[in-house]
């Protein structure tokens, strides 16, 4: 029997959130659905996708190749629901986009890569830039929308603000890290543990704040602006991370394992959506490239 998009839904909400529990949350459905279907496409497939742990689920390694599968069929799933609602001729025109650096390496990709397939005549304008700078050149009319982290928009009066991804922040640590026993961890269990620091966004300032309500401070082992660092250094052992979930992958470049917890209390979580000027009316490119991140994001 071949496997179903639903099959494929459950899959990837699993392997984001980390848990049959949390998937479940997120599509508002039982655990037992998510289970059933998680084990009927492991029997479909013929691989074990997930190890099954008292604390959650890790993703195994042809787990993570599949998951790169599931994310793409979902994707052109959704373009082709689009394929028969295109104008006469082809649509055409100039979209100024902007998007925020950490949004640029994890979300756009996917909202891209739908948007050119449906609609490759429109010629596309990206400027990365921080949040501040983005919001400042939409009320300008410099941009028609961006992609940014919702939940640092200062002038919601003079914006629209889109909020189509919650992810919450969640610990990033090596295998057999003394900590990696607990299934979710307080706060002060983190109080002089070494921690790596990532300074994009609005990740530092919350992180700070994080760390700024426990009585014993942990260590700031190192500070950088690359993801792709802060898996490294994580999975040698360097220092504990706490990141969104949204960046999470189980693997450093170099094949180490990098294991994930959830935080206990009560941590702000990191929105990403679109924002775009109110009060001036969108191009139809405009418009269209909407939809698109609409489409597209549901499936991450």
């Amino acid at each position: 029997m071949a496997f179903t998009l639903r099959q494929l839904q459950f899959f990837v909400a699993a392997a984001q959130a980390g848990s049959v529990t949390g998937a479940a949350r997120e599509l508002s459905i039982s655990q037992s659905s998510v289970t059933e279907a998680i084990r009927a496409l492991e029997d479909d497939l013929g691989v074990q996708l997930f190890d099954r742990q008292a604390r959650g689920l890790l993703i195994t390694h042809k787990g993570s190749a599949f998951l790169r599968h599931a994310r793409q069929i979902l994707a052109d799933v959704a373009t082709a629901r689009t394929a028969f609602t295109k104008e006469d001729g082809p649509l055409t025109g100039r979209l100024s986009l902007g998007v925020t650096s950490l949004v640029a390496g994890y979300v756009l990709s996917d909202i891209l890569q739908r948007y050119r397939r449906a609609f490759p005549q429109v010629e596309l304008n990206v400027i990365e830039d921080n949040g501040d700078y983005l919001q400042h050149l939409l009320i300008g009319g410099e941009l028609d929308v961006a992609v940014l982290l919702t939940s640092s928009v200062k002038d919601r009066m003079a914006l629209n603000v889109e909020t189509l991804l919650v992810t919450p922040y969640r610990l990033w640590l090596p295998l057999g890290h003394p900590l990696s026993d607990q299934e979710t961890i307080a706060l002060d269990d983190l109080a002089g543990q070494p921690l790596i620091q990532l300074m994009v966004d609005e990740i530092e300032e919350s992180t700070r704040k994080l760390m700024g309500a426990l009585a014993v401070k942990p260590e700031i082992a190192f500070r950088t602006r690359s993801v792709e660092a802060v898996r490294s250094l994580v999975a040698t052992g360097a220092g504990l991370a706490i990141l969104p979930s949204l960046v999470y992958r189980p693997w450093s470049l170099e094949g180490d394992r990098i294991g994930i917890r959830d935080i206990s209390g009560d941590l702000p979580s990191v929105q990403v959506g679109l924002a775009w000027r109110r009060g001036a009316p969108l191009s139809t490119p405009a418009h269209h490239f909407i939809r698109s991140a609409q489409d597209a994001m549901p499936s991450r």
